[in-house]
């Protein structure tokens, strides 16, 4: 039996990603009205991270300009998106910004047992719901009228970079490991960035996880057939649940030793550091429905170390073009066990036994500054490359997290209009009100996920053993303002 087995669908064949972010304008009034629903639904969808990445319980995507370019934006983080890949680079974004977004998602998996039996899963339904979501809010100090902190800048991130939703039929080969998981596990990520110099800055945010009770079922749940073990009879529905926080810590650099005469770096150094976070969860062992005892376990997110690097070959007042490199070490092999403890003084055992593992991203951006052929514009072409390896070994694999070694292609488009521009040359890209946005403009990114199938032998319940392959496809919405 495998209880909380927490994680998210990642094993695909190919995967299908795409990001869109909006910058959006309009009369004030109506403005106010937006963003509070903006925010209200961007929490909804906080219920369930997407089952995207190739890693396990990760989802990568968390912006739609880093996306386009293969998530390689630790070194260029100049939007609000930074208060996720490097708090360091949020001294860049001038003034107040929002950043809300959500994601669209599909996808099934397969798998074919060695006698020849198939099964298929998915994603919870045809898409999978709530939404997955993120939103970041940033703020300069100096914006805010205190001209001697302008070197400071406060953000608050809600994302989702862990989780899991996955569904397979009540009557499956492997019922016995997972007939369901979810994990609507949220990061709260207060921020705060600090300009050293011209060349260097720094950040720091807090990593909050934790679940939200007006949030679907509000708990981590995983759902199974039992086998006939701990004197719970066999065919009975058993389910295990949990919640609760766990808090950790981002820390960040951002060089840029190299600029042109403008004073925008040409050279760019990132550098980030998340640490360990362990959430301890409690909750229930129910049989049938019913409970008949507590239950706890430690869910084990991993450290990680980023470095990056971005040259801006050509950055003038005309165009700017870029390319970057990420490379992100990721410390899964912390994740050793997710024991379940029984309140009778019983222990489930669950090993884990993952492996450190690398994520390399190469991405690239073309930008053209208020082009003749569209003034108060500026329009960026975006591509990507991203490595993610898997971390699961074949004896603790479980279904609930299908996990495989993934190549993904990425590419992007990017709008942002200013000044005298209209958007959809109708609403005015510019306003003199406070809480008129003084830029709007539209991301779109597209990633495909070419996933290695794997094919699973000596596993600790032989149920499991068989091939798997995987499909999803996702498209994210997001909304930004600039103030």
């Amino acid at each position: 039996m495998h209880p909380y087995t927490m994680k998210k669908v990642s094993g695909q064949d190919q995967e299908v990603v795409g990001t869109i972010t909006i910058l959006f304008h309009m009369p004030a009034h109506y403005m106010v009205k937006f963003w509070v629903l903006s925010v209200f639904f961007c929490l909804l969808g906080l219920l369930y991270t997407a089952n995207a990445s190739a890693q396990a319980l990760r989802f990568q995507p968390q912006g739609a300009s880093a996306a386009g370019q293969g998530n390689a934006f630790a070194a260029q983080a100049d939007d609000p998106s930074a208060i996720h890949f490097n708090p360091a680079g949020l001294t860049q974004v001038q003034g107040i910004q929002s950043y809300v977004g959500t994601t669209v998602m599909g996808g099934s998996i397969k798998f074919k047992g060695p006698t020849g039996i198939d099964s298929r899963g998915d994603l919870g339904d045809s898409v999978s719901t709530p939404l997955p979501s993120h939103f970041y809010l940033s703020a300069n100090l100096g914006t805010l009228g205190v001209a001697r902190l302008s070197s400071l800048t406060l953000g608050l991130g809600l994302i989702s970079p862990f989780g899991s939703n996955t569904r397979y039929p009540l009557d499956g080969p492997f019922n016995t490991a997972v007939t369901s998981a979810e994990l609507p596990l949220i990061d709260i990520k207060p921020t705060i960035a600090y300009k050293i110099n011209e060349d260097l800055s720094v950040g720091v945010s807090a990593d909050i996880y934790t679940f939200a009770s007006f949030l679907g079922e509000g708990h981590v749940e995983q759902k199974q057939i039992s086998a006939g073990a701990l004197g719970i009879p066999a065919g009975a529905s058993v389910e295990l649940n949990g919640k609760g926080t766990g808090a950790g810590v981002t820390a960040s650099l951002l060089y840029s030793p190299l600029k042109n005469g403008a004073g925008k770096p040409i050279l760019s150094i990132g550098l980030v550091y998340r640490s360990q976070v362990v959430v301890p969860l409690s909750g229930s062992l129910l049989v049938n429905g019913t409970k008949v005892s507590d239950a706890s376990a430690d869910l084990v997110l991993p450290q990680m170390v980023t470095g990056a690097i971005a040259v801006w070959p050509v950055r003038t007042r005309e165009r700017e073009w870029k390319v970057e490199l990420d490379v992100e070490y990721v410390g899964w092999s912390l994740n050793r066990n997710l024991d379940v403890r029984l309140s009778n003084g019983a222990t489930i055992p669950q090993p884990q036994q993952w492996s450190n593992v690398p994520v390399i991203a190469l991405g690239t951006e073309h930008k053209w500054l208020n082009p003749q052929w569209l003034p108060h514009w500026e329009v960026a072409v975006r591509s990507g490359y991203t490595y993610t390896k898997d971390p699961v070994p074949d004896r603790t694999f479980n279904p609930a997290t299908i996990s495989l070694s993934a190549h993904t292609l990425s590419l992007g488009a990017g709008f942002l209009c200013k000044g005298a521009g209209r958007f959809l040359g109708v609403i005015p890209c510019s306003g003199e009100s406070a809480l008129w946005p003084k830029g709007i403009g539209l991301d779109l990114a597209y990633q495909e996920w070419f996933y290695e199938s794997r094919t699973v032998v000596g596993n600790v319940n032989p149920t499991v053993d068989g091939t798997y392959h995987a499909f999803v496809h996702l498209g994210t919405f997001s909304l930004r303002a600039l103030f």
